[in-house]
Order: structure tokens, then C-alpha cells, then sequence
């Protein structure tokens, strides 16, 4: 599946994918902050064709309401009684595109949803399907018109990732051609809600050593400790790192985390996650997360 999406729709955004794919493995969300018309919402309904799940889309704005997403009760006159109306939010795969446009009121409307994967309104607590992934996009927080996420609702995110420009050869391509949206409609399915669930009880399975765990470990407490950090890795955080190294030895053809599995993947779990100290901005975490990987050295096992 990895194959043929890199191959034949998404040249050039072989990462994101790979993190996106992960995410759905482990049944966490994703969060792609990046600039608009790099392909973040591209990846998100490739995603949602070649799986064959049910796909839900909000735009975000700052009159977005959190019924808009989740979905209200409406007034039946022949039956005298209100029936729920369901949001888009009860889909497989939603995409909330520009998330931190939306109104913090309406930003929290998620947490629950992505935390406990229901939805409680009016008293009655309405389940979400399985699986059920978020795909949020975001602009830059210097852009005009953004609402900074809160810790809370980014820590509900298990991956946070950019998409970044593609090479020179390959946006010539992208420019000649003029996108893929169109042929995104015609995707064959390769997998069935069946192989995700089973592949995800795999997932579990994938064998995490005391060395790794170790290692685990050493990565979050030095994030506690650090001089530039006010608030490091939480324990969420760290089983989060453990589960997504886990998938990508899955992915790897593996039935055991390596130490590369952590090392390569702790940037995109644990960065957004880190609160700086002082005139420390959101943009200095990413350079000192990885000062800190690089000074733990990886166990040899």
C-alpha cells in the first residue's frame, strides 16, 4: 500500500505518509503543519481511497460552530421528537482542515471525540466507528487569522509533522501535470477495514525489549531536565513513542523494536508536545529534541 501510493500519487511526500499510515495503525491522529498547497489534504483523501474508509471533511473558520462538527438534534414535527443529526466527525477518517482557524470553544469540541472516540450530546453518548483517525492540517501560527492549539488538544495528537517543498525535478513534474486531485475519485482499494484491525492487534504484539524501554526512557527524562524545556514528555508521550516504534518496525517487516525505531520517529511524537522556557519559541523544539536524541546513545541489542 505504502508502495503504491508513493509510487503512483504522492511523489515526494513519502514521510508524511509513512506517519499517516502509522497513525492508523496505532489509532492515533496526525497533525501536518505546514504551509497552504503542499499536499496536506492530498494525503488525507489518498489515505481515506486506497483504504476504503468512510471520510469526513471540515473546514475550519473562526464562525465554525462545535455542532458543526459533531452534529446536532433536530426537531421532527410528524414525530414530535428531535433526532440526532451525526457530524462529519463520525466518519473513519476526518479531516479538520486548518484546524487552529477555528475558535479554541470549537477546538475543545475534538478532545473528547479523539480521546475517548465518542461523542457525548444533550446527555447521550453517541460511539464513533472503528477505526477512526483525525487528519488535521494547520498554518503556520504567524499566519493571519490562527488560534495557538492548547497543550491539551496537541498532546491528543500521536504524530506532528511537516510536509516541506518537494525537490526541483519532482514540483516541475507536480506543475506540468496540474495535480492529482481528479484521479484520487478512481483509487483501487488494497485493504479492508478487516486487515487494519487485524494488523493493529500486530502492532500490540511487536516485541519491546528492557533495553529499549531503557532507552525510552533516557529520551524522556533527559526532556524533563533540560535547562531550555519547561515541560518535557509525559508519560502519554512516552507510550506513544513506544507504540509508534512499534509500527514502524511492523511496516519494516519486523516482530521487534530496533533503537532506530525510536530514535527515527521521537522528533515527529515527542516535539510538539515540549513547552520552552522563557523567549524559547515553539519553533526552537525541534532543535533541541534532536540536540538531545543525538547525546543519548542508542543500546546495543
Amino acid at each position: 500500500m505504502l508502495d503504491t501510493l508513493s509510487r503512483d500519487y504522492l511523489q515526494g511526500k513519502e514521510d508524511v505518509l509513512k506517519l499517516s499510515v502509522i497513525a492508523l495503525l496505532t489509532g492515533g491522529h496526525i497533525l501536518i503543519e505546514d504551509l497552504p498547497g503542499l499536499g496536506k489534504t492530498t494525503v488525507a483523501l489518498a489515505l481515506a481511497g486506497v483504504t476504503g474508509l468512510s471520510f469526513g471533511r471540515v473546514q475550519c473558520t473562526s464562525d465554525l460552530l462545535p455542532s458543526d462538527i459533531t452534529g446536532l438534534s433536530i426537531f421532527n414535527r410528524d414525530s414530535g421528537q428531535f433526532t440526532f443529526q451525526p457530524g462529519p466527525i463520525f466518519s473513519n477518517i476526518v479531516l479538520l482542515d486548518e484546524i487552529n482557524r477555528a475558535m479554541p470553544r470549537t477546538q475543545s469540541a475534538m478532545l473528547e471525540a479523539m480521546e475517548e472516540r465518542r461523542v457525548t450530546l444533550e446527555g447521550v453518548t453517541h460511539h464513533l466507528p472503528d477505526p477512526f483517525m483525525v487528519f488535521a492540517t494547520q498554518n503556520p501560527s504567524d499566519q493571519s487569522g490562527t488560534f495557538l492549539l492548547p497543550e491539551s488538544q496537541l498532546d491528543r495528537f500521536l504524530l506532528c509533522t511537516g510536509i516541506g517543498y518537494p525537490s526541483e525535478h519532482l514540483e516541475k513534474e507536480i506543475i506540468a501535470s496540474g495535480g492529482i486531485r481528479e484521479r484520487l475519485s478512481d483509487m483501487t482499494q488494497l485493504v479492508t477495514t478487516d486487515d487494519i484491525l487485524a494488523a493493529r492487534k500486530v502492532v500490540q504484539e511487536v516485541y519491546l525489549s528492557e533495553k529499549v524501554l531503557g532507552y525510552i526512557y533516557q529520551l524522556v527524562l533527559a526532556t524533563r531536565s533540560h535547562k531550555l524545556i519547561q515541560t518535557g514528555i509525559s508519560t502519554r508521550g512516552a507510550i506513544n513513542l513506544a507504540l509508534v516504534a512499534k509500527a514502524a518496525a511492523f511496516l519494516a517487516g519486523r516482530d521487534y523494536v530496533a533503537p532506530e525505531d525510536v530514535k527515527n520517529f521521537a522528533v515527529a511524537v515527542c516535539c510538539h508536545r515540549l513547552v520552552m522556557k522563557g523567549e524559547m519559541s515553539a519553533s526552537d523544539r525541534g532543535g533541541v529534541l534532536r540536540t538531545i536524541i543525538a547525546d543519548i546513545a542508542l543500546p546495543l541489542v
